[in-house]
């Protein structure tokens, strides 16, 4: 069983960056793909951003892609998500997941097995 535990959440103005940290526990997190996804209030959560356990292979939504980036450090046991050029309808809370299987990049929340409670993200216009 890995725990995630995100960070790096806050408010700030449109245009504004952030960078999101998820830490996991156990000695194992270098074999899980991460993933991050958010949720705003009354909407579904949706995928965001995912990483394959190497780094190698990144995949991102469409409405993120060109702003932000997914990278991984698993000596830290901490994979990172760099959010620039924010929106306000980037505005959601932030949750980083992680998958059993590492290789496969996955976009769907029900192929992640671990999550985080998640970090809130306000960006103000």
């Amino acid at each position: 069983q890995v725990q995630l535990v995100e960070s790096g959440g806050g408010l700030v103005q449109a245009g504004g960056s952030l960078r999101l940290s998820c830490v996991a526990s156990g000695r194992t997190f270098s074999r899980y793909a991460m993933g991050w996804f958010r949720q705003a209030p009354g909407k579904e959560r949706e995928f965001v951003a995912a990483i394959s356990w190497s780094g190698g292979s990144t995949y991102f939504a469409d409405s993120v892609k060109g702003r932000f980036t997914i990278s991984r450090d698993n000596a830290k046991n901490t994979v990172y998500l760099q959010m620039n050029s924010l929106k306000p309808e980037d505005t959601a809370v932030y949750s980083c997941a992680a998958r059993d299987s590492g290789t496969v990049v996955a976009v769907r929340s029900y192929q992640y097995e671990h999550w985080g409670q998640g970090t809130q993200v306000t960006v103000s216009s």
